[in-house]
């Protein structure tokens, strides 16, 4: 076979994570001459070569690339003779409009950990990276991924550092964010009219501080933490009060995976999870009552390891095995990624902020993960997943989704791909709204984005739909709205790579149907064009509105009243009891009268009704907390389960409601009421699938919404389902949650176009 010149163009997660020097030292090995070069559409391979052996070196890329990278594909095409007498690595080059993915953000890996240790210019310099990790998204301004385009530009290498950039078989070759004791950025302590900056000295104080049961707020990857002693419960009630987050869960970093096994249960995956490289906070059960504060009511914790070079150094000054690491913000704003903002907001409230002088430039929370039957399920999409893209085989090239409001995120489509941004928080202040859009502008710029469809919910007061209209209008160009649980439905398919009729569950606390009222237990025939509802939870009355979402013991009295009457004042429920008839005829005269208690037919509600009733639950400090503790409270042990009824498309859980009061009366623990209600859903998902097949011929389910963030209800529905048969589809890159809202609109939007 005769020798030619052939390029390789390489797609995929293939900038920022060693790739090249990957390639340099394949082509080495292989003696192979040419050269390979970092463009935004991809990377460039030329090589001289037979055929044989180029196809050979393709596949050899594909079995040995570097772990953090996703190749999505390698074409090759002969090109005009180029007589290459070497191999080597060519300047970065920007061409057209087509980008490369930008890597995320790379947990330290175990290299860099021995050299904080062993390299005499690196020994504990807490901001280490090479090839293989270290920070990407979170410094990067442009493309292609060069140091001219990050946050380290105005950090000049010393001459060590140089020649470590510059050494093709150096594990630091053209690692952008290289640096050292001698060159780089520097971590700064500082409390009152303290300040350190040497390192040692720095970290002594830190680990001195939280050992004593202070709070400190320290510089992360994407964002300040908040933290405190794990163990330590004044500590934790102190950091409650100043995030003003009555109940929410914090999560916890334990310093190994094996301290971490002593308070919590793991499998193999989850153990996994928690090691690979993006190292983000999985929910494990946990072994017993935790530190008080922490997960109050929660069978769950959420659990990391430490992933930045600080991490590992100031476990190593402290006799703590686990701790608090929660947002560096306050209430419902983002978190704080500018040092100046930092120390004007925290020094008052914590007892030290220690940072570093490199810039965040995107801001990005932890992401949130379970592990539901055998998969990996993301449930807050950030930090070690955004930005990489979710590949799909539609054309997606110009439509922006723009989400929901709670959980907000955008998805942009380039080429084949959806690009979800990073977790933005609810889209409910101007803070967030402005995150939101400064998000959109840098994506726009990074990614070569220019929108030519836009497609937003329904809901016209969401900011995300005022964001859509108005770009819309500005740019002329198409804006159409899909509906919340359709979207929610289209994003599971579009991941699953599913086209045609599916059966889509969508249950979630509410979204604006399609005849103007609150749904949230939606059972449908769905394509990606068109939803066919073919039956509904019954409609509630939500007395007070959106109150009555904080004040679940609002919902107990709404469903208790439309199946007792003023009956329900008689009963003998743990809701009754912690309200006075006063109390409940003030909710009962909002129902009569018709004043502000719009009908939702809402699963998230009824899981509040249900966590009232049985006095889990009267007022929720955080999103579906009355959800989580029923989940929580669950007696695995109980087999049993309540009944429904289905009349023509409603479905009505008058029958259940009454169980459960008679469960209560009986003396029935809130464990078995727990564990039959949820079983009780179960039965009525696998009911009705099986009545959809006979009726539609369907046998694929998509499952859509934030109920089925239950674990314990999803693994189960899963089970059922597929015992009977039905192909089961949950999305796993995709937040099922109302971040994925944002692309399942994209779906709709590239079918709608096409249509």
């Amino acid at each position: 076979m005769k020798a030619a010149t052939y390029k390789l163009l390489v797609t995929g997660l293939v900038q920022g994570i060693g790739f090249r020097p990957f390639i340099y030292r394949l082509a080495m090995e292989n003696h192979l001459f040419g050269c390979v070069e970092n463009r935004n559409d991809g990377v460039v391979v030329m090589l001289n070569g037979t055929l044989e052996r180029i196809e050979k070196f393709r596949t050899r890329i594909l079995d040995h690339a570097p772990l953090a990278s996703s190749v999505d594909s390698i074409t090759i095409n002969q090109i005009e003779s180029i007589i290459f007498d070497s191999f080597y690595i060519s300047q970065s080059e920007s061409v057209s409009h087509h980008v490369t993915e930008i890597s995320p953000d790379i947990a330290v890996c175990p290299d860099c950990i021995s050299d904080m240790e062993n390299q005499s210019h690196r020994i504990n310099y807490p901001l280490i990276n090479c090839t293989h990790c270290g920070p990407r998204f979170t410094i990067i301004r442009d493309l292609p991924y060069d140091r001219s385009h990050t946050t380290m530009s105005e950090f000049r290498m010393c001459d060590k550092c140089r020649s470590e950039y510059e050494e093709v078989m150096d594990r630091r070759f053209h690692a952008q964010p290289v640096a050292c004791n001698r060159c780089g950025p520097v971590y700064r302590f500082e409390a009152g009219g303290e300040i350190i900056e040497e390192i040692l000295g720095l970290l002594r104080r830190t680990g001195e501080l939280l050992s004593g049961g202070a709070l400190l707020a320290i510089k992360g990857t994407g964002g300040y933490h908040l933290v405190c002693n794990a163990l330590n419960a004044h500590s934790v009630k102190k950091l409650r009060e100043l995030k003003k987050r009555d109940g929410k869960p914090f999560a916890v970093m334990f310093r190994t995976i094996e301290e971490a096994k002593e308070y919590v249960v793991m499998n193999k995956m989850e153990e996994k999870l928690l090691n690979s490289w993006q190292r983000p906070i999985v929910l494990l059960t946990k072994k017993g009552e935790f530190t008080e504060g922490v997960a109050d009511g929660l069978n769950t914790l959420g659990v990391m390891l430490p992933y930045m070079p600080f991490h590992h150094c100031l476990f190593k000054e402290i006799d703590i095995p686990a701790l608090v690491m929660t947002s560096g913000n306050f209430s419902e704003e983002p978190i704080l990624i500018s040092d100046v903002a930092a120390r004007n907001q925290f020094h008052e409230f914590v007892d030290g902020v220690i940072s570093y002088n490199r810039e965040i430039y995107n801001r990005i929370d932890d992401s949130v993960t379970a592990v539901i039957g055998d998969r990996t399920t993301v449930i807050r999409r950030a930090r070690g997943f955004t930005p990489s893209p979710i590949r799909t085989r539609f054309h997606l090239e110009g439509i922006l989704g723009t989400g929901a409001e709670l959980s907000g995120s955008f998805c942009m489509g380039k080429a084949g791909n959806a690009i979800m941004s990073p977790y933005t928080g609810d889209l409910k202040n101007l803070e967030t709204y402005d995150f939101y859009r400064e998000s959109f502008d840098r994506f726009s710029r990074m990614f070569r984005f220019t929108p030519e469809l836009v497609v937003s919910d329904l809901h016209p007061d969401y900011l995300s739909t005022r964001f859509a209209g108005e770009l819309a209008g500005e740019l002329q160009i198409p804006h159409i709205k899909a509906q919340h649980h359709h979207a929610h439905i289209a994003a599971g398919m579009l991941e699953a790579g599913v086209e045609g009729e599916v059966i889509g569950f969508s249950l979630d606390g509410t979204g604006l149907g399609s005849d103007g009222r609150g749904w949230g237990g939606e059972v449908m025939v769905t394509s990606y064009e068109e939803f066919h509802r073919l039956f509904h939870f019954e409609y509630m009355p939500l007395p007070g509105g959106d109150r009555a979402v904080q004040e679940p013991w609002r919902m107990g009295i709404a469903y208790l009243y439309q199946i007792y009457g003023e009956d329900l004042l008689h009963l003998r429920t743990p809701l009754n009891t912690a309200f006075n008839d006063a109390q409940v005829q003030q909710i009962i005269g909002l129902m009569d009268k018709e004043i502000n208690a719009p009908g939702v037919s809402s699963a998230g509600r009824l899981f509040d009704a249900v966590a009232a009733i049985t006095g889990l639950n009267f007022y929720s400090t955080y999103q579906a907390e009355g959800p989580m503790l029923l989940e929580s409270a669950v007696d695995p042990s109980e087999a049993g389960s309540y009944s429904f009824e289905i009349n023509g498309s409603l479905i009505s859980f008058r029958p259940l409601i009454r169980k459960v009061v008679d469960d209560i009366h009986h003396g029935i623990s809130a464990g078995n009421i727990a564990a039959k209600f949820h079983h009780a859903l179960i039965d009525l998902m696998v009911h009705l699938s099986l009545e959809i097949k006979k009726s539609h011929g369907l046998n694929r389910v998509v499952l859509g919404g934030g109920t089925f963030q239950n674990r314990y209800l999803t693994k189960k529905v899963i089970h059922k389902l597929e015992i009977e048969g039905f192909q089961v589809y949950l999305p796993h890159e995709i937040p099922v949650n109302d971040q994925g809202i944002s692309v399942g609109q994209l779906a709709i939007g590239a079918h709608h176009r096409n249509k």
